[in-house]
């Protein structure tokens, strides 16, 4: 039931999709048509990862009165986090929407590996094809020429790691200073869970985009250099917003 649910909603959109851009570029390049694929998925998700980062500016925009709230009560841990949540509800920010971006990413991102563990190209599989997909009269599994699709690559790898370092760093801001009079177990705990998105989450990246097919690690570049870019983009927007309404 579960397998036929995926299939019927991940993998086959997104093969067909594959099959369909290889198919009708000149070069037959598998890896653009990866990027193809990981655009349009990106423009589907648009309204949902705006959200998310207008989420992560009210958040910047609250944050001095959050760390006022929390040096305030700073022995009171239960009293600090119901404050901060009221203080999120207050002025409408939902800090847990980005999680339903990347929640809604892994299917796709597992969706695109299978189709290169089951050997879904170059060989096309006739069988699941949308009836507008004709078969690809070649496929050039070389991205540009250089990197096999569904070999690991190091270079994409590293990429990856980049890539999701410099879009975490936009998104979170700069680090905040651990000051004498915050030691406190729920800083601590924010302090870590900083860390390990900065630092952590790249490195892990890496260490996954290494080890599968080169096509999901491209996925992912080209997703957070889309993300960087909507980041950088809704942010002028919102900054200007913000200077014309004072």
């Amino acid at each position: 039931m579960i397998s036929a649910v995926f299939d019927t909603l991940v993998y086959n959109p997104i093969y067909n999709g594959l099959v369909y851009f290889v198919g009708v570029l000149p070069t037959h390049d598998v890896g653009i048509a990866v990027i193809i694929v990981t655009i349009i998925v990106r423009i589907v998700l648009y309204p949902l990862s705006r959200s998310a980062i207008k989420t992560q500016m009210k958040m910047k925009e609250v944050a001095p009165e959050v760390e006022e709230l929390k040096k305030r009560l700073k022995d009171k841990p239960e009293e600090q986090s119901k404050a901060i949540f009221a203080l999120y509800r207050e002025r409408g920010v939902k800090p847990f929407s980005g999680f339903l971006l990347i929640l809604i990413q892994l299917p796709i991102l597992l969706g695109l590996y299978w189709v290169f563990a089951l050997g879904g190209l170059p060989e096309i599989h006739t069988a699941i094809l949308y009836p507008f997909v004709t078969v690809p009269d070649a496929v050039n599994m070389e991205f540009l020429g250089l990197i096999n699709m569904s070999s690991r690559s190091l270079v994409l790898a590293v990429l990856a790691v980049v890539a999701q370092f410099i879009y975490t760093r936009l998104s979170m801001g700069p680090r905040g200073e651990k000051t004498a009079t915050e030691a406190s177990f729920s800083n601590d705990m924010a302090r870590s869970f900083d860390l390990q998105a900065r630092y952590m989450l790249p490195v892990m990246v890496g260490v996954i985009a290494y080890f599968i097919a080169a096509a999901a690690p491209l996925y992912w570049i080209t997703g957070n250099i889309f993300m960087i870019a909507q980041e950088l983009m809704t942010g002028r927007r919102f900054g200007h917003s913000k200077k014309g309404s004072t």
